[in-house]
Order: structure tokens, then sequence, then C-alpha cells
């Protein structure tokens, strides 16, 4: 057998030992090297580096047998260490990647995807004393969907965010309760139903659709273990590459103490890995379910919460036909009422439609960017500013190939909405990656009659809204005026348009499209939702149709709300001042869409908080140390501390108050964030529940003050006060009902539009 290369030993004067095939003066094919302090490496060697197959032995005791590249554990391979530690799968420049098992030196393992030496992607964790984890990581972390197993038998399905419980969710208890709901960093927070031990549960397969990976927070606590920490090391230090680019046998031995491979010693265990807690510490609350799992297994009760505190109860009677109905229609994020648009797309409508919208303004927003950035002439809202293009499935010369159906795009008033959009700080490459990008668009059910098709951006900073051809010509009709308006007022409440399309498809059926600054876009959880038009016409939401994302109507507000006297004075002129436009564009029936963060009661709050460390605490300790916090705390602005992530609130100004001498404000929730008060967004106020003595309650409300942090926004106002006239007249002889309230001219709607929100919604503190 003829080898390129002879076989040789080599000794070096720092008592280093190389012995194997020699190619030149290079170590070639196979070969052994040993370096003085006894590490060993034995197996392939190419190109003047490890290379192919092989082991190494460290001095440590550890090993490592697979496969290298470039003197990089890279392939597939084992390692083992001295303290019991190991992991057999793939490897990429020293680093755990691909798929993998590790078994922690403390016994827990972990079986599933990894990514540059930490846990990403699905797997499967278990821990020594038999918990279970099955579902996603990030960054080291449990994070996405993934369920819990327990030894006691409770079982968490549900949304996770940094090792904690975050999102839409369901806990079975091992005794047979189940508690469905929302978490928001490790505490319940917004409404869920309790169902105890002995009822019959509702079928939890309509309670996980792929959609519900929205960001409205959960959490919860369980019993204490020592669960491993949130990230995880790589095994070998960064400088396992060996003997690369040497020249010489002698290089090889000078350059041993440099370029030895290391192992990270002492905390290559479970410590460094996972969730914050693998059972975090259980909630009162919890306990309270527990308890009442066993009495009353014909009753359900509705519960909401804020900040893991316990705010409002309803019980109601376990009805199997009832409950499966408002399971259903609490916890199916993909409603969509009947609309002739939808039937466009058949099984796959929505789909197509995402896709189409997608590829249009990516389109768009490519084309428009370039174009040298000027002030708008009254040609760019005329009947030819448009963009035109056809979207064939195969691709053209300035369209991509796509998996949906052929259609034509069509783009109204490009330069009039990139403009816009300049002005309301949005960058363009943001604004395409967050409609347009790999996460996609989220269905939304319609919050009214109107049979729209709502779309919301993966990062919730825009809702996309199909609309008729009437509401297309209102808005460009009122666009001159609307960019004059939103020009002059910096703290506009009025809806914030960024683009406006049409999608056609063979055939000639259309489809058009309106992007919107999402009202809500906020990292607080937004417990309840208002409609408000200032009539009581047709403005109660019944009880059977309330879920956790109806938008209520007037007659369902229970709450008055005090704030300081500046915040009241600038957001009441600001109101006005929106009326009067839209007064003068003779639109009507527009609404404030009013969205309620409560902040739990103080004392209650810490007393969740500190619960576990009062235990702790010796006896007449408790008084002392339980000194509670404000809800919300006015300080003043500091624009290198506030979040200034882009979004559809960055621009406008940040908001004076009256108790901080007329200076400029953020508001600080303690443990949560430190926001700016604009006008519309993060807006401090006191909620006072109205009493109703004629009424006999429904519902347990817990409190009868709450602090609340305000969002709103004018939203609904492409209704023209002409065409609505012509469609109650039209629609007369079929009881139409006029929009939920007395179609009125546009100046009485505004007075009493105003006169609702100053006397009933933001009355004047006493």
């Amino acid at each position: 057998m003829e080898h390129n290369g002879r076989f040789d030993e080599k000794s070096f004067s720092n008592g280093d030992v190389y012995m194997g095939m020699i190619k030149g003066i290079l170590p070639h094919e196979k070969g052994k090297y040993t370096w003085s302090d006894g590490t060993v490496y034995e197996g392939d060697w190419e190109g003047q580096k490890m290379t192919g197959k092989g082991l190494i032995v460290w001095s440590t005791g550890a090993q490592y047998e697979g496969e290298i590249c470039g003197g990089y554990l890279h392939g597939y391979g084992t390692l083992s260490t001295s303290a019991g530690c190991s992991y057999r799968g793939g490897w990429k420049m020293n680093a755990q990647h691909g798929i993998g098992l590790k078994k922690y030196a403390n016994s827990d393992m972990y079986e599933g995807l990894w990514k540059e030496g930490v846990l990403e992607g699905s797997g499967r964790y278990t821990w020594k004393n038999g918990n279970i984890y099955v579902g996603n990581w990030k960054n080291g972390t449990i994070h996405g969907r993934g369920v819990m197993k327990w030894v006691n038998g409770d079982t968490f399905d549900g949304f996770w965010s940094n090792g904690v419980m975050h999102g839409s969710g369901v806990y079975n208890f091992g005794d047979g309760g189940l508690y469905i709901g929302t978490w928001n960093k490790g505490l319940k927070d917004g409404k869920g139903v309790f169902y105890p031990a002995g009822s019959k549960k509702p079928s939890l397969r309509i309670l996980h659709s792929p959609q519900d990976s929205d960001d409205n927070g959960f959490l919860l606590n369980i019993q204490k273990h020592e669960a491993p920490k949130a990230r995880v090391k790589r095994s070998l230090s960064a400088n396992i590459a060996v003997i690369s680019r040497f020249k010489s046998f002698r290089q090889i031995s000078h350059r041993t103490s440099s370029l030895k491979i290391n192992l990270i010693r002492n905390d290559d265990s479970a410590q460094d890995c996972v969730c914050q807690d693998s059972s975090l510490s259980l909630s009162n609350d919890f306990d309270e379910d527990q308890s009442e799992a066993s009495v009353r297994s014909t009753l359900v009760y509705e519960r909401e919460y804020a900040q893991g505190v316990l705010i409002m109860e309803r019980i109601s009677e376990c009805s199997e036909s009832s409950r499966n109905r408002k399971q259903q229609n609490k916890f199916s994020v993909k409603q969509v009422n009947k609309s002739s648009c939808l039937d466009i797309f058949q099984g796959r409508r929505s789909y197509y439609l995402k896709l189409n919208l997608q590829l249009g303004i990516r389109y768009t927003v490519g084309k428009i960017t370039p174009v040298p950035a000027r002030e708008v002439r009254s040609s760019d809202f005329g009947d030819r500013a448009r963009i035109r293009m056809y979207f064939p499935r195969a691709g053209s010369k300035l369209t991509p190939p796509h998996c949906s159906i052929n259609f034509y795009w069509k783009d109204y008033c490009p330069m009039v909405f990139r403009n816009l959009r300049e002005m309301f700080k949005l960058d363009a490459a943001d604004y395409m990656m967050s409609i347009c990008g790999d996460s996609g668009l989220r269905d939304l059910s319609s919050p009214g009659k109107s049979g729209s098709i709502f779309y919301l951006s993966k990062d919730d900073r825009f809702v996309i809204k199909t609309v008729n051809k009437s509401e297309l010509k209102v808005l460009l009709r009122m666009l001159p005026k609307y960019y004059r308006h939103v020009g002059d007022n910096e703290n506009t409440l009025i809806t914030k348009f960024f683009g406006l399309h049409r999608i056609t498809l063979r055939g000639g059926k259309k489809v058009r499209f309106v992007v919107m600054g999402n009202v809500f876009c906020t990292e607080l959880q937004i417990h309840r939702r208002y409609d408000l038009k200032g009539s009581s016409q047709g403005r109660h939401t019944d009880d059977d149709k309330i879920n956790c994302n109806t938008t209520l109507k007037d007659l369902d507000l229970k709450y008055e709300f005090h704030m300081d006297k500046k915040l009241r004075e600038s957001l009441l002129k600001q109101i006005s001042l929106d009326c009067k436009f839209l007064e003068s564009q003779h639109i009507i029936d527009y609404s404030l869409l009013l969205g309620l963060h409560f902040r739990a009661p103080e004392n209650m709050k810490a007393f969740v908080e500190h619960h576990e460390s009062m235990q702790n605490l010796p006896s007449g300790d408790e008084e002392e140390h339980l000194i509670l916090p404000k809800g919300l705390v006015l300080v003043s602005h500091e624009p290198s501390i506030v979040n200034t992530a882009p979004g559809p609130h960055i621009r406008g100004n940040t908001l004076r108050a009256y108790s901080m001498g007329d200076s400029e404000v953020d508001l600080l929730l303690p443990g949560t964030a430190r926001l700016r008060v604009q006008l519309g967004v993060n807006m401090p106020a006191q909620a006072t529940r109205k009493i109703e003595e004629d009424k006999v309650a429904k519902e347990v409300e817990l409190f009868e003050v709450y602090d609340v942090v305000l969002y709103m926004g004018i939203i609904d106002i492409l209704q023209s006060y002409n065409l609505k006239k012509k469609i109650e007249h039209s629609y007369k002889s079929l009881q139409f009902d006029p929009m939920t309230v007395s179609v009125v001219e546009p100046k009485m709607y505004d007075e009493r539009f105003l006169k609702f929100l100053e006397e009933k919604v933001f009355p004047q503190t006493p």
C-alpha cells in the first residue's frame, strides 16, 4: 500500500510529542499529538489541521470523539466530562448545533435542537425531579409554545417568554381543575375561566389556534424547585482551533500553550440552562382555585386579573352547550364575519389575501422610497396618482414568482402616503418588514358589523382593514384636508393612515385595503376595550357575546376617568379640534376607541409579590417590611431613559402635567416600565366605578377605584353623512338600524360626542 508520506515521531523541547504520518514537515492522514500537560489528540489530519474523525482526551478527564474540521469540533460527535456531563449530537465551530442529546451532571436531560451552543428551536427537557417541558426554546430559555408537566400532575399548555408563562394558555390541575386564560410576565393578567374538578371541561382543541401566539401575556407560578438557570455556556472555549496555519513542527510545539482545547469547568451543568423556574412559585389565587375545586362542581368562575390580583369574578352555571359556545368565542382568535370579499378566496382565502397584500406593499414601498423627497403637489392627490402592477404566479421582469393566485395591484396616492409615513416617523424598511416580513400577518375578528377583514402585523404596530368602495371614495376625497390636518396637529387622535391599496382578481372582483396605526400598540396588557360614540341607541353588548377580545360599547362602560388637570385639558382640546375637522368633512358615526390597562391595587399586589418572602421573616417584622409602592408615578421626562422604539406612537409631543409644575412627564410603573406620556398614549388616570343601585350585580368587582393607563384614538372616520342619509332612506322599509345611532347632522353629532366625553367619560375632578 502506497502512502503520500512517511511514518515518523517528533519530540519538542517543551515536552510535546507527535507520532504518525508526515508529509514534508507537516502531519498528514493519521497521527497522534500529545501535549506536555497530558492532552492527547489521535485521529485524522489534512492540510496541516485536525480534520476528519478523531479522539481528543484532555488532562482533566474530558474527552471528545467524533468529527473535526479545521481544528474545530464540527459535525457529529460525543463529548463527556469528568463531572458526569455528556453531549451527543451535532457541532458547529466548537458549539452544539443541530439535534443533540445532553445529559447534565445533576441528572437533568435535554434532547432537541441547538443553535451555536444554546437551546434554540423545539426540544424536550427533563428535570431530575421528574418535571418535563416539551416545546420551543429561544436563546437558551423556554420561549414560544410549549407544555410543562409537573410531578404533582399539574400541566400547563400555552405560550412562554424568557422562561415564564406569557400569553394564552390552559392550566390543568392534578386534581381535575382547569383554568383557561392569559398571563403576563409570570402573573395572571386579563380574563380567564376556572372549571372546578368534577365539572365537564370544554374541548381544548379549539383553544390552540396557531394564531394564538400574540403577546397578550401570561404567567403562573407553581411549586418551587431547583430549576436550571436561563442560559447555556459553550462546553468548549473558542480557541479550540489547534494547529492551524503552522508551517513546521517547531511552530506547533511553540504554540501549544495558546492553542490547546480547554473545557469550561464547574458550570457545565443544568444550572446553566433553561427557564428561571421549571415550576414557578404558585400564586395565592391558584391555591384558591384548587381549594374551590372540591365544591360547587356545577359552577364555573369567570375571572379577571390585573398583575396577578383578582379584580372581578362572575359565577355561572356550568351548562355544556352554553359553555362550548362561549369558549369557542373566547379563545378562537380567528373569527371573521361573513363577507363577499372573503368568498373570493374559498378555502385558502385568508392566506392568498395576505400574501397578495404583502407582495403589493413590498413592491410599492420599494418603488416609491428611492424617489427624492419633496412636498406633495395637488397632482399627487389626483386620479392619475396611482401605481399599477400585474403579479402573475410565475413572476415577471418586475415581479417575483409567488404561490398565490394571479392578481392586479393598485396603490393609491403613493407619494402622499409616503410623506405621511415620514411625517409619522416611520422608516420605510421597518414598515415593510413589519407587514411583509417572514412572520406574516395575523387574522383578527371583526369588532363591528361591517364584515371587514382585519389583519394585525406580527409586531402589533399596524392594523390592515378591508374597506368598501364608498369608504375608499370618502378617504380619497378628504385626503388633501386630512394631510394638512395631521401635519398641523402633531398630537392628533384621528386614525393614522399609512397606505391605501386594491387587489383585483381574475373576473374583476376587487378587494380594497387601508393600513392604519394600531392604537393599542403597547407592551402593557389591554384589559378592556371600548368603542364610544356618545349614544345609547344600540350601544349595549349582550352578556353572552362578551369574550376576552370583545370591544364594548357606551352602555357597557362602568367607569369614569379622572386625570391630571393639564392632561385632561390637552386631551379634550385635541379631541375638539379633531371633531371640528371631521365635521368640516361631513363625517359622522366616528368613535373614540378607548383601551384600559388596569394596575393592580398596590396593597394586594405587594402581598402577592412578597408573600413568599414574608413567610421567611421573623414574627413581628411584616409590618415594617410591607411598604406599599404607588401604582402610577409621574416623573420628569428623561428622553434617554424611556422606550423610543419605532411604532405608530413615536410622533407626538411629551405631555405636561399640572401636578409636576407644568413640566414634561414620564409615567413610571414600578417593576414594569417607564413610558413617555403622550396624547392618547400612556395616559395615567384613576378609574372610579359607577354605582348602579337599581341593578342586580351579575358579577363581583372587588374594588371601586383603580389606577389605569389609557390608550385612545378616533376611529371609523370614513362614514359620510350624505351617504348615511341615502342608506337610511333606501333601507327604511327593511327596518334598517341606522349605524346603531341616529343619523344626525355632523354638527349635532360633534356636539353630542364632545359633551358625552366631557361629562360622562372624563369628568372634571371635584
